[in-house]
């Protein structure tokens, strides 16, 4: 039986249900619902979205050239990749080509969203399902500032009077009965496996990142003017550079501008490479050893992504993260990918509360239709159409619609761009050999060097056994964090060489004026968007938006069943995990969160929370 089928368990009369409604750290729009046989293993899930985008719809009859600006809004968290992808579409639908620079600008404003959304991602949406922050009051310091060595030498942030500086504030946190994002954690389950001195190890690092974080978007303050939703101009990037101006009259980019984004550059490699790496290959080593690399989340053997990172601009020969499709977990075999072919990509609404003229086929993003229809239904629908008690999976379940390449059910994700560029670097791939470096060095950590310096047993996992897993994916946001700091700093050098050389132009407005634009065109704009491969499909007409569609990553992976009953990532990642206590959801939590759901990009109407085995209460 494939991995993205279903496993014959109906959620209305198989097992015991747990609902988790809403599934949420930052995101509150999504809904599972799971079946447990008798041993507390889940044998059924149901990932539901529970809100209405809609943004398609406002942008029909509007100026091509203002699209980014609305589309941007989708999300305020994945900021600015919506507007990239947006400028990508009208400038594809237009035959516009912008200038070496503005792609240099523009791919360093999107590295510097990957490092940004990874490490948040990591430390203050998904770690607090792996990090018990109660128990690290109970750690050692001195032991902490050792296992700091062990795993990371080089931060220079480990000694035993800053460890127990970090506990000392903690404690007084816990204590004032106020802990805000550290509210409602299960803290105490026994799901939770790392010792004290690793919980209170994460817990510094969770304040690190804190702290650096709100540095880092500064970049997109300086060449887009502002974060979140910084600009972005058709035909290039809205920045000029001056490199002797004083930075006044429209903030141009001078020299001490550019010296400040090198700073920020060169502090994203170092915590890549001091903490955040370090941090999840030993709290992957201590996981994998309590049986998670193989207690759930096996979901990733279909795997696509457009492809991204181009050194060359318009070569996607030259993608450092290349593209492509591996079906059925074959490495050997990378299928291409083509987001303008109507036989690849296909959204279908068979089990979405949306309206096609004909619901068992999908259609192509270009002839997308956006069409709300809620009808909560099936003859095992329980509840009312704002009370859910439960969904019928057999019926529409979900405002996520379902997109397949070729009628196939694909997981999307820095998960997928690294099992596709190992792929492509064992092949012979030039572009992506330092992915198959970094691959090959984690897998070493966590099957020798960690496991000798903890005192643990060693282990053998090759690169495809550990990457197709919950920690493999949050390994894989990870690496792609440190291999994407790298790309900007050598973005960086040569935007610098160019304006040495006498380059300045940023923007390219040969077709800005709608005259001279074809009576109809249509385009596609891609983006290796945090969360997975990311396409804006518009069509143009006497200069207006015709029709435009979006298809987001967590389209992809939280995607109801199609008309074929295949299920999405997010279903499939649930099957056959066991649950320590299925009153304390931590795995359900843990699997999905490590997807990093993004449910205001694929969905926008919320029902009531219904009735359950458990009840879990998220705020």
């Amino acid at each position: 039986m494939g991995a993205y089928e279903t496993q014959g368990f109906r959620m209305d009369n198989t097992g015991r249900r747990i609902v988790v409604d809403p599934v949420t750290r930052i995101e509150g729009h999504m809904r599972c619902e799971v079946n447990l046989d008798s041993n507390n293993v889940i044998r059924n899930a149901v990932s539901t979205g529970t809100m209405w985008r809609g943004l398609e719809v406002i942008l029909k009859g509007r100026d091509p050239r203002d699209a980014w600006a609305f589309v941007e809004r989708i999300c305020g968290v994945c900021t600015g990749c919506h507007a990239l992808a947006s400028v990508r579409a009208v400038e594809d639908a237009l035959g516009i080509r912008i200038p070496l620079n503005a792609h240099l600008i523009r791919e360093m404003m999107a590295k510097t969203l990957q490092v940004h959304d990874h490490a948040v991602h990591f430390y203050h949406l998904h770690a607090l399902d792996w990090v018990d922050v109660v128990s690290a009051l109970n750690a050692d310091s001195k032991k902490t500032s050792e296992l700091q060595q062990m795993v990371s030498p080089s931060h220079p942030l480990s000694s035993p009077g800053y460890f127990r500086d970090v506990q000392i504030r903690l404690k007084r946190f816990v204590e004032s009965g106020q802990l805000g994002p550290f509210a409602n954690g299960y803290w105490g389950s026994k799901a939770y496996v790392l010792p004290p001195e690793a919980n209170l190890m994460a817990v510094t690092h969770y304040l690190e990142a804190l702290d650096l974080q709100k540095e880092w978007v500064k970049v997109h303050t300086i060449f887009g003017g502002k974060n979140p939703h910084p600009n972005y101009l058709v035909g290039g990037v809205p920045c000029a550079i001056n490199i002797d101006g004083d930075g006044a009259a429209g903030a141009p980019i001078n020299m001490e501008r550019l010296n400040f984004v090198q700073a920020r550059i060169q502090e994203m490699i170092d915590f890549n490479n001091n903490v955040y790496v370090p941090d999840v290959l030993a709290i992957g080593t201590i996981y994998k050893e309590a049986g998670w690399l193989y207690g759930g989340g096996l979901s990733a053997t279909n795997v696509a992504d457009y492809g991204s990172y181009e050194k060359v601009p318009y070569d996607h020969s030259t993608n450092q993260l290349p593209g492509g499709v591996i079906l059925d977990g074959d490495w050997n075999k990378i299928l291409e990918i083509d987001p303008r072919d109507p036989e690849q990509v296909q959204e279908f609404v068979t089990h979405s509360w949306y309206k096609y003229d004909d619901e068992n086929k999908g259609l192509h993003p270009w002839d997308g239709v956006t069409e709300a229809n809620y009808t909560p239904e099936g003859p095992n629908f329980k509840g009312t159409r704002t009370k859910i008690e439960n969904l019928d999976e057999l019926a529409k379940y979900s405002w996520i619609k379902s997109p397949r390449w070729r009628g196939h059910a694909v997981e999307v994700g820095p998960l997928s761009r690294y099992i596709l560029g190992y792929a492509h670097a064992t092949q012979g791939n030039k572009f992506c050999q330092r992915v198959k470096q970094q691959v090959d060095a984690a897998a070493a950590a966590i099957n020798s060097t960690i496991p000798k310096a903890l005192g643990m047993p060693e282990t053998k996992y090759s690169a495809k056994q550990l990457l197709p897993t919950t920690i493999g994916r949050t390994l894989a946001r990870a690496l792609e964090s440190q291999y994407a700091a790298e790309l900007m700093m050598d973005d960086f050098k040569q935007l610098v060489g160019n304006i040495k050389a006498g380059d300045t132009s940023t923007a390219n407005i040969e077709k800005w004026d709608p005259r001279t634009w074809p009576k109809e065109a249509k385009g596609v704009g891609t983006v290796a968007a945090p969360r997975g491969m990311l396409g804006h499909w518009i069509r143009i007409k006497d200069g207006k938006i015709e029709n435009y569609q979006c298809v987001v990553p967590t389209t992809w992976n939280g995607s109801p069943r199609d008309h074929k009953g295949q299920i999405g990532a997010f279903e499939a990642s649930l099957m056959n995990t066991p649950m320590v206590n299925p009153e304390q959801p931590l795995e359900i939590l843990r699997t999905l969160h490590s997807f990093d759901p993004c449910l205001a990009c694929s969905t926008h109407v919320m029902s009531e929370e219904g009735r359950e085995m458990a009840r879990v209460a998220v705020r």
